[in-house]
């Protein structure tokens, strides 16, 4: 009987663990953000989830000098929802075209 009794127990134990697995309620915050004078790497992004409901945003300085900003959610029913925006005007560099640069293999 004592050894039913503990296979019983170990069985729900197992059973119990696997439920919160697989049904647990999803839940997180981050952020990140790198500005690098040097390289001129600027970005960030943040996102928040909660259950199935996902926020979220992310910015880019584009080699342009356009800033790309994203804003995002998503759900079970809607999927995935970005909003772009770019922010500021397109410059080029001045000089030789890359068709007359000289290749070197």
């Amino acid at each position: 009987m004592f050894k039913f009794v503990t296979l019983f127990a170990c069985l729900a134990v197992i059973v119990a663990a696997y439920e919160e697995e697989h049904h647990s309620h999803p839940k997180y915050k981050f952020e990140y953000g790198v500005k690098d004078e040097h390289t001129h790497d600027h970005k960030s992004q943040w996102e928040s989830r909660d259950g199935d409901d996902v926020k979220g945003q992310y910015t880019i300085d584009e080699a342009d000098g356009t800033h790309r900003i994203v804003d995002y959610t998503s759900d079970h029913k809607g999927g995935f929802q970005p909003h772009v925006q770019r922010k500021g005007h397109a410059q080029h560099p001045h000089g030789e075209s890359y068709a007359n640069i000289e290749q070197h293999y």
